[in-house]
């Protein structure tokens, strides 16, 4: 594969990204009960700034920190998600969820800025944790949704998705020009973060 077949492939899908969130709503967590299903949990995760950003993250921490981190941080997220998921759906309540989101995109962008490598137990536990907080926010709407499973299921994929155009821009940039690059975008991440949580 050809240096520059790798690098307009992951840049063919962050534009594809950057092309379906123009499109579509700017709010989070707004699901009406009536536009349940696999295309609307497909469709929902693009429809926050911080999800995306979180969940891209995900992808570019695991490509910048390499080895089994690779797929073991973007397989923990949606599996802990879902937990959190279930959470939300059984009523358990959990403090502070619109903090913790907001907290996951400063952190995790601060963590690939400054490329950070802590031990893979810790940044399982990191990434399981945000993810734990991103679920919830969303399984608090899926008793209302009309196929929960189904909703869940897709919203599962659409994760899976930003994750993969995460490592896909990461994997692009694991180059010695690239690593400034990695670096300022995690900065960019760490912004919005905090930007998102003063606007709580």
């Amino acid at each position: 594969m050809s240096n520059a077949y790798r690098f307009r492939f992951p840049a063919a899908l962050a534009l594809g990204a950057v092309l379906a969130v123009w499109g579509l709503p700017a709010e989070a967590h707004l699901l009406n009960a009536s536009s349940a299903g696999a295309a609307q949990g497909l469709s929902h995760p693009f429809s926050g700034l911080d999800h995306i950003l979180a969940m891209v993250a995900v992808g570019l921490w695991a490509a910048q920190t390499g080895r089994r981190a690779l797929w073991v941080l973007p397989l923990v997220f949606p599996l802990a998600m879902a937990v959190g998921g279930l959470l939300g759906m059984g009523g358990v309540a959990l403090p502070g969820i619109e903090t913790g989101i907001g907290a996951s995109v400063a952190l995790l962008g601060l963590l690939i800025a400054l490329a950070a490598r802590p031990s893979l137990p810790a940044a399982i536990g990191l990434v399981a944790l945000f993810a734990i907080f991103h679920g919830h926010a969303h399984g608090t709407e899926l008793p209302q949704a009309v196929s929960p499973v189904l909703y869940g299921l897709g919203f599962i994929a659409a994760t899976a998705l930003l994750h993969m155009i995460g490592l896909g821009i990461g994997r692009a940039l694991k180059r010695p020009r690239g690593s400034f690059a990695m670096r300022a975008g995690g900065a960019g991440i760490a912004a919005a973060g905090a930007f998102l949580l003063l606007g709580l």
